[in-house]
């Protein structure tokens, strides 16, 4: 069984793509990761923001791919942050450095559902042109653990990882789904008690979705049939929030897709991010686009 963390995929992305190290907060142990592959002048980049257990090596797949088609990507890992609005506040001073207007936001899990509370957070002054949410929720009172929330600070880095640990699938999955898992636990060892204890706030914290605030942003949902950390409602929840979204439906990969199924996931984005071609919000550089895609795509936003 061949482990993602000695694949040529991984070890050509770590010895290609920089990881950078970014501060834009006054306290300055408040440091973001982020790899930003594909073409700088692209303005309204896709985003990738991980789950719990995950750092910004866990979209490593997508970034190869869609920069590979010319896309320009940014995976990032947050720092510590305690508060939902403290959240959204650095990672829109993140976006104001990187001198990004717009952007396309991808969020795995936790990734999603702070993708989706900063679109809220911002829509006066918009910043989220369309999001992807993957094996995502819309209200943290679906782990029924909003009680444990002000409490996370005080566990031990091992209490901590035992939580998350327990989300993860157990039985028999396919080698594909093990590797990507061997993959999550190898990063969640990697986090410190402070960086688990503040995503576990953020995650239990007792916040929901204001659907009626961000009801203009493009919305693509992707979600497994198989066994995963999100029960069947709070994924029917999802559905109703965004009842015109996009649904990407994958029969397996289990909690963490873009590993285990990443060549499905990619063409999902792929196709989230085509309409949007042609638009000065295209995350694609335009050289790398067909002239009858491009010429089809016209066609479709005059028709809409």
């Amino acid at each position: 069984m061949e482990e993602i963390k000695v694949s040529p995929d991984y070890n050509w992305f770590r010895s290609t793509v920089p990881l950078k190290r970014i501060i834009v907060d006054d306290d300055d142990s408040k440091v973001w990761s982020l790899y930003d592959a594909g073409p700088k002048s692209i303005r309204c980049p896709i985003i990738f923001l991980p789950p719990v257990s995950g750092t910004a090596e866990v979209f490593f797949q997508q970034v190869l791919a869609l920069t590979g088609w010319g896309y320009r990507v940014i995976s990032l890992q947050y720092p510590v942050y305690w508060d939902l609005l403290e959240f959204c506040d650095g990672f829109r001073k993140l976006l104001d450095h990187l001198q990004l207007d717009k952007v396309h936001l991808c969020g795995a899990s936790l990734g999603g559902f702070l993708a989706q509370k900063f679109a809220e957070c911002t829509y006066k002054s918009p910043r989220v042109h369309s999001l992807i949410l993957c094996n995502s929720f819309s209200d943290t009172s679906i782990f029924n653990q909003t009680w444990a929330a002000n409490s996370f600070w005080l566990m031990p880095a091992f209490m901590l990882k035992k939580i998350v640990l327990g989300n993860f699938a157990k039985g028999p999955v396919d080698p594909k789904m093990a590797d990507a898992i061997d993959f999550m636990v190898d990063r969640l060892e990697s986090l410190n008690q402070s960086d688990l204890a503040s995503r576990l706030t953020l995650n239990c914290q007792n916040s929901y979705v204001e659907p009626h605030k961000i009801k203009d942003v493009v919305v693509t949902i992707i979600d497994v049939f198989d066994h995963s950390a999100l029960s069947l409602e709070a994924k029917e929840e999802m559905y109703k929030l965004y009842p015109n979204a996009r649904r990407a439906h994958l029969k397996t990969g289990g909690n963490f897709p873009y590993l285990s199924r990443s060549a499905e996931v990619n063409l999902y984005i792929q196709i989230h991010l085509r309409q949007f071609h042609g638009t000065r919000y295209a995350a694609i550089n335009p050289s790398m686009v067909s002239a009858e895609e491009l010429e089809v795509q016209k066609t479709q936003l005059t028709e809409d």
